[in-house]
């Protein structure tokens, strides 16, 4: 069912978290315990984000409706729906990380300026679903699907609000709120700022293990960009063979993040 064996450990701590949330949101009913679960759950799901991530690029399974169903759950860690970054980032971002002017994640304000990090931040989040939707125009099957699964996800959450209005908010709404907004601000890094004529002098990346074993190799930013489609796994080879063209000013050793908010 898998089409690469290296997502099966990832997607079953996945599963296992949601779970989880489901069970907390039918068992547990004090503010201080879904309080103090959100907020431990904050950093996990911040990492799920990286896989969700990765699954819009190279779909985990081989057939559609285990697909479908491990977006929704995704969504409901991330905030991020079917096919969303799919659009949004598959279709439109990587083809336009070169060009400020119709990236879908832009860096630069509209005078060529860097926008600040928090100032970035809010406005790839809030503006998401909209230009995910835009980039549909040219994709009007994976914007259908897009609408759909979008409508099903919130459905399912409104649901879960009536029926229980405090756990629905802190197991699944502001989660999912709080997702979006880490998604945007973990990107920030992975561009802003950086020449926008060379592929390969336009991704900063992090070798940082632990940093990559968390995030499913994200830090190979310039090989992922290189090649899109290329399972996550096989990102550190790849990086091998085109590292010699990567500056050594784009390259990290953090696990935690170097830049601040302004």
């Amino acid at each position: 069912m898998f089409k690469h064996s290296a997502d099966r450990v990832p997607v079953l701590c996945i599963l296992a978290l949601s779970a989880l949330d489901f069970t907390v949101y039918a068992l547990v009913d004090s503010l201080a315990l879904l309080l103090g679960y959100f907020v431990l759950m904050v950093l996990p799901k911040a990492h799920i984000c990286a896989w969700n991530h990765h699954h819009q690029h190279t779909p985990t399974f081989r057939h559609k409706l285990p697909n479908r169903v491990l977006e929704f759950f995704y969504a409901l860690h991330t905030g991020v729906t079917t096919h969303l970054w799919l659009l949004h980032h598959v279709y439109g971002h990587h083809l336009n990380f070169l060009d400020q002017s119709k990236d879908e994640s832009p860096w630069a304000r509209a005078d060529g300026s860097k926008m600040g990090e928090l100032e970035y931040t809010i406005e790839v989040a809030a503006t998401a679903y909209w230009r995910g939707y835009k980039v549909g125009a040219n994709y009007p099957e994976d914007r259908r699907a897009f609408v759909a699964y979008g409508i099903l996800t919130f459905a399912t959450v409104a649901t879960l609000l009536v029926l229980d209005p405090l756990a629905g908010l802190l197991v699944f709404a502001l989660p999912m709120v709080v997702g979006l907004l880490i998604t945007a601000w973990a990107t920030y890094e992975h561009h802003s700022g950086l020449n926008v004529e060379n592929e390969f002098e336009a991704s900063f990346n992090n070798l940082n293990r632990w940093y990559n074993l968390f995030t499913g190799n994200l830090g190979y930013h310039t090989a992922h960009h290189h090649r899109g489609g290329l399972h996550w796994s096989k990102l550190p080879k790849l990086h091998a063979q085109i590292q010699d063209k990567i500056p050594e000013t784009l390259i990290r050793t953090s696990w935690v993040k170097t830049s601040s908010l302004g």
